[in-house]
């Protein structure tokens, strides 16, 4: 595994230094491409990691950024990913990039399904990838014992997006797949609290992903990094 992990004092100086060099792997992939992708994860989090990352001064109105996964709710519910990222980066410098959705009006994830994928192959391949892990492994919605798991993380998987259930959800989530995480340029997980650190040790000693669905990212071909703090900011 080519995994690296950074240990920062709190939550406030890994989000400025992730944002710093996030902004600088975007800014490289600009500067060599024209245009850039990035994905990064929902929750409460990234949050103070994407503010910082929004003030950023770099050409964003070039980058396409999506969510590593979405609950499937509108904007009004205030579980939508999309909404956090609207209030949280999609703001001052970074409100120029162009969001990927990764949730459409409909009954079901499925009808929207092949709508939103063609939008996601369109800004493919990821330059940077940020995700969060739970406390059980996951990352984006690929969890343990998820409905689609085993299609999701597949090696041949040709899906960009797959649907996911799991009794441990309150509803239906969109994520992207394993291949197209893995894929990325850059990869960096962000986890807080002895707790995330104790089950990220715990992914790599896995029988296997399915298991621990994080392990298929620390064996990703490109290098990995994992962005450690060991506590949140006490203001």
């Amino acid at each position: 595994m080519k995994v690296t992990l950074a240990e920062y004092r709190d939550d406030l100086h890994q989000a400025e230094m992730l944002a710093t060099l996030v902004a600088a792997e975007l800014t490289d992939a600009l500067s060599r491409k024209g245009h850039a992708t990035l994905a990064v994860p929902g929750g409460e989090t990234p949050r103070t990691f994407l503010h910082t990352l929004s003030r950023k001064p770099i050409a964003w109105g070039r980058v396409s950024v999506m969510l590593t996964d979405e609950r499937f709710v509108p904007e009004s519910n205030l579980r939508s990913n999309t909404r956090m990222m609207r209030e949280h980066f999609l703001q001052g410098p970074a409100a120029k990039s162009k969001l990927v959705p990764l949730f459409w009006p409909a009954a079901s994830p499925e009808v929207v399904l092949e709508r939103l994928s063609l939008g996601v192959k369109q800004a493919l391949p990821l330059d940077v990838c940020v995700l969060g892990m739970g406390v059980d492994g996951h990352v984006a919605s690929l969890f343990p014992g998820g409905s689609h798991l085993v299609k999701a993380m597949a090696p041949d998987c040709k899906q960009y997006l797959m649907p996911m259930r799991s009794d441990a959800l309150d509803e239906p989530r969109l994520t992207l797949t394993a291949n197209v995480l893995r894929a990325a340029s850059h990869i960096h997980i962000l986890i807080v609290g002895p707790e995330k650190l104790a089950a990220l040790k715990a992914a790599e000693q896995a029988e296997n992903a399915l298991v621990a669905p994080v392990r298929a990212i620390l064996t990703a071909p490109n290098p990995v990094t994992v962005h450690y703090a060991e506590k949140a900011h006490q203001p």
